[in-house]
């Protein structure tokens, strides 16, 4: 039935619009939640007790939850669809981080950040699994750019809340708790909007459900200006394969290749967005200034990703993720070098808007790489090795503040993206405005040379 170049040729429609801010709504809970911890972890040690030793463990067991998360859920999206599996992972997500505001003792905190990590962890590789099984291949960078963008203004809205309720207690309830509450109760209106999304038609296509896909793809082409041009000649897809695969050719130098890419990058984004606050309060600033240079330092997120909007499709798709890499590095070191506040500001804000440009590439790149029967698994087992990377950033990182100062912590961070500019540049294929059919194609080709 051609499904595939059937929504290639589609233009952007109003269906499109109504998907991508659906998945961009639900990303921004998910990404609030990411970067709550770390916005409130000053707030945690004066207001709740947490010690140093533990904070590592509250830092951490997001994290932690999240590599679980993404290497069991993520292959739920290829085995049992990606709408079902965006409904378990914000399910998960929403339950757990309103039971976790209503922690009696830090462990039990640690606890329910482990088990809500566990759903945010899969949520974004189904996520990019979905639209780029959803969105035409001409619309797939600029389109997935906008859902994060969306997503990604859950990141200043933890910095901002967590600078107006800290030393609060609204109703009587510690402030930070509000925070928990919030975050729950809003994934918990998406996770009811979520019902409204299709299954992707590509993944209903290649478990042989023809005729669900194809009903699907009309109801897309009659929300589109008509007529319509014709399909483009499909090339034929990949059998379906088993996670295996992964490790063998064609499929095992672009494994490689994102594996080590998901490893060094959670150095570069998460590495600085989670532990901030901590860097501030490290120069000598106060609770209050540092969650102020915290917000607006995290400003820089959604702006970033918006930034990103008009230039994602221009731009080849690896070339962008090398040169906001090589960004991300001289700011970081600039901010890391910095002592005045005003400096501090401007290049924490430089370094979230080029890290955001970097993340709508790299997540448009991980959800184009791999034929739809590997998509959800390759993107989420590769994510998970950024989420286990990033639990381990207080362990490895903190140290490093603590004893040798925030520049040479930055160092560390300049250093792993310089080794991710060479490993995308080398072992990185190119993939912006072709279909995934395509894609796929022609990496078995070039094996078999």
């Amino acid at each position: 039935m051609q499904i595939a170049s059937r929504l290639d040729r589609l233009p952007v429609t109003r269906r499109h619009r109504y998907f991508v801010a659906v998945v961009g709504v639900a990303t921004f809970f998910d990404l609030y939640d990411l970067f709550l911890a770390a916005t409130i972890s000053t707030v945690l040690t004066k207001e709740f007790g947490v010690t140093a030793d533990a904070l590592k463990y509250v830092l951490a067991s997001a994290f932690v939850g999240a590599f679980v998360g993404a290497v069991c859920l993520g292959k739920l999206a290829d085995q049992l669809g990606r709408r079902r599996a965006f409904l378990l992972t914000l399910g998960l997500y929403s339950v757990f981080t309103l039971l976790g505001a209503f922690s009696t003792d830090v462990w039990m905190l640690v606890v329910c950040r482990f088990i809500a990590g566990i759903g945010i962890g899969a949520e974004l590789p189904v996520a990019d699994a979905y639209l780029a099984d959803l969105l035409p291949a001409r619309a797939r960078g600029r389109a997935t750019a906008w859902a994060y963008t969306l997503g990604f203004c859950g990141v200043p809205a933890a910095g901002f809340l967590a600078r107006a309720l800290a030393g609060h207690s609204p109703l009587g309830v510690n402030g930070w708790r509000w925070l928990f509450v919030i975050g729950a109760l809003g994934a918990a209106v998406v996770w009811s909007l979520r019902f409204t999304l299709p299954e992707s038609p590509r993944w209903l296509a290649a478990r042989g459900r023809e005729a669900e896909a194809d009903e699907i793809v009309r109801k897309l082409e009659a929300s589109a200006p008509q007529p319509l041009p014709e399909p483009a000649p499909e090339p034929p897809a990949p059998e379906p394969v088993r996670f295996s695969a992964l490790l063998r050719k064609p499929w095992a130098r672009r494994t490689s290749m994102l594996y080590i890419f998901q490893l060094l990058q959670a150095f570069g984004y998460y590495g600085f967005g989670s532990l901030v606050p901590i860097v501030l309060a490290a120069k000598g600033f106060s609770l209050v200034n540092s969650l102020t240079f915290s917000a607006l330092t995290f400003l820089g997120y959604p702006i970033g990703s918006a930034l990103s909007i008009p230039i994602i499709e221009r731009i080849e798709r690896k070339w962008l993720i090398v040169a906001s890499a090589a960004a991300m590095a001289v700011f970081g070191l600039a901010f890391g070098f910095s002592t005045a506040g005003v400096a501090i500001a401007v290049f924490g804000f430089c370094y979230t808007a080029a890290s955001n440009v970097f993340s709508n590439a790299f997540h448009t790149y991980q959800g184009e790489l791999f034929p739809t029967s590997l998509r959800g698994t390759a993107a989420g087992s590769a994510y998970a090795l950024s989420r286990l990377a990033t639990a381990a950033m207080p362990f490895i990182l903190l140290p490093v503040l603590q004893t040798q100062g925030a520049a040479t912590m930055f160092a560390v961070v300049a250093v792993a993206m310089v080794v991710l500019i060479v490993d995308v540049a080398v072992l990185g294929p190119r993939t912006t405005g072709d279909s995934l059919e395509a894609i796929a194609a022609r990496t078995v080709r070039t094996s078999e040379v």
